[in-house]
């Protein structure tokens, strides 16, 4: 096995995941006269375009810098007939509608100035009908030389069907004839693949979020994946898009992090407890935990990796492929607080969705992908605002809470604690899920060396006592404090 080695800025990063067409459209992108968008703000379930483009997040860059944002994940940007652009028809070229390669190089310009990673959505299992190996075939049939770009069962081809218990003759994510599986055993297709990563590469962005990597079931495709990526860049980011636990593609010679769907449902599940939606979701399992099930999920999931791996881990409570976070907590602010807050306070990358800092809400896709209301600040929730500006404030003033060790001191019932440690500094965080304040007691291992000063909340003075190695502190209701060490 390889020495694991994941990108140092990931670990103290904190993401910002954008839906390109929904979050901002600038007057500066200059479309022809036909071109016509959806008005801005329309029902989410029509579908359609509504012109949000990449300079849009240029002019929007000052929100994201006051939110504490050091990295941008957008989803897919390449030309393609949807508005989520999952459908690629050119790999080697930005969507005219965000703005082209121009928009692409303003934004990379812009936001490193900024010291603002941006990292891509790689969708390489699948294509689109529009793909022009596929059009090739499509035109020429079995006469194509790209015939082995994908899996043809039979002729025609039939990438319309009649109805929909028709199925695609050839090979297709989850059988729908929109997206044409590429064959990746092809050498040529694996050549293509990583040419593309390296072009983007080459033009300037961070990394890779993998769009289904695991249907690409082919470890040594990935090494190879890795080679190329790290080639260009040894500090680029690579993160799949796997919903369960993943050790075997994160033994640091695939990806250096997955998105961390595993720490959703646990969070939910305990912060949220009392007001949880009744939401299915494959993989993400939503029952109410004490805080006892809970610390033992936490402590399970950061047993499964390297350490490297914890620091480097996408952590989300939603994204462009679930209902939002404030719809699954069934609308209650301060579950969303807490949650957010643990995710702020534990190892790896916290990811924030576009919108949630102002309390957009909404249920699974296409709920979830609403236009952000720019024009109508009414709309927004300042306080929510202010409290996810405070949290990543506090996160990015503490290297403990990127980097130390991580090691749950308490779980009882409605209460749950843990300890970061790095160096000679030590942080303690707390949470309560009641809806009364709790009194609990503490020990804590080496705390008789330390002296520990609130650090959230940030308003309100909490009293708390360490005599020796035993904290006693009462959290507020529905509440989270964060204590961490000055010196002596």
């Amino acid at each position: 096995m390889e020495q694991i080695k994941t990108p140092d800025w990931v670990k103290h990063a904190v993401f910002y995941q954008i839906f390109p067409d929904r979050f901002a459209r600038s007057p500066r992108v200059k479309h022809p006269s036909m071109v016509k968008f959806k008005q801005w703000g329309s029902p989410p379930e029509e579908q359609g375009f509504q012109g949000g483009d990449l300079h849009g997040i240029v002019d929007k860059l000052d929100h994201i810098q006051k939110l504490g944002i050091t990295a941008i994940y957008l989803n897919p940007i390449f030309s393609s007939a949807s508005n989520h652009r999952y459908h690629t028809f050119d790999y080697f070229q930005v969507d005219p509608l965000l703005g082209g390669d121009a928009a692409l190089r303003d934004l990379l310009d812009a936001a490193h100035r900024r010291n603002i990673r941006v990292v891509l959505d790689g969708v390489f299992n699948h294509a689109s009908r529009g793909f022009w190996p596929f059009h090739h075939i499509l035109e020429n049939g079995a006469d194509s030389p790209y015939i082995d770009w994908f899996i043809i069962h039979d002729w025609p081809l039939r990438p319309y069907p009649r109805n929909k218990k028709e199925n695609p003759n050839y090979s297709a994510w989850w059988g729908l004839p929109a997206l044409p599986k590429l064959n990746t055993d092809n050498p040529a297709v694996q050549e293509y693949i990583f040419d593309v990563a390296r072009y983007w590469l080459e033009f300037g962005i961070d990394g890779w979020r993998l769009d289904v990597p695991a249907e690409i079931d082919d470890d040594e495709f990935w090494r190879k994946f890795r080679r190329v990526v790290k080639g260009v860049n040894p500090e680029a980011y690579i993160c799949g898009e796997i919903w369960s636990p993943a050790e075997r593609w994160l033994q640091g010679d695939m990806y250096d992090a997955v998105m961390n769907y595993v720490v959703t449902g646990p969070m939910y599940s305990f912060f949220a407890a009392k007001t949880l939606r009744e939401y299915k979701k494959t993989h993400i399992e939503l029952a109410p935990l004490t805080a006892e099930r809970f610390a033992h999920k936490i402590d399970r999931m950061f047993g499964l990796y390297n350490q490297e791996i914890n620091f480097a881990q996408l952590n989300m409570l939603d994204s462009h492929d679930m209902a939002r976070a404030l719809w699954v907590a069934g609308e209650d602010k301060s579950a969303l607080r807490l949650c957010v807050l643990f995710m702020m306070t534990i190892p790896g990358a916290p990811c924030i969705y576009y919108g949630d800092e102002i309390g957009m809400t909404g249920g699974d896709d296409p709920y979830c992908r609403e236009a952000f209301p720019w024009d109508d600040e009414t709309q927004w929730d300042q306080e929510l605002l202010n409290f996810y500006q405070q949290v990543t404030r506090l996160r990015h003033r503490y290297p403990v809470l990127r980097t130390g060790t991580f090691e749950t001191l308490h779980a009882e019932g409605e209460t749950y604690a843990f300890r970061r440690q790095l160096d000679d500094q030590l942080a303690v965080a707390l949470f309560n899920t009641a809806s009364e304040p709790r009194q609990v007691s503490i020990h804590v291992p080496d705390g008789n060396a330390a002296s520990l000063s609130q650090m959230w909340p940030i308003a309100d003075n909490v009293s708390h006592s360490l005599q020796g190695e035993q904290l006693d502190v009462t959290i507020p209701a529905r509440e989270a404090l964060v204590l961490i060490s000055t010196p002596n």
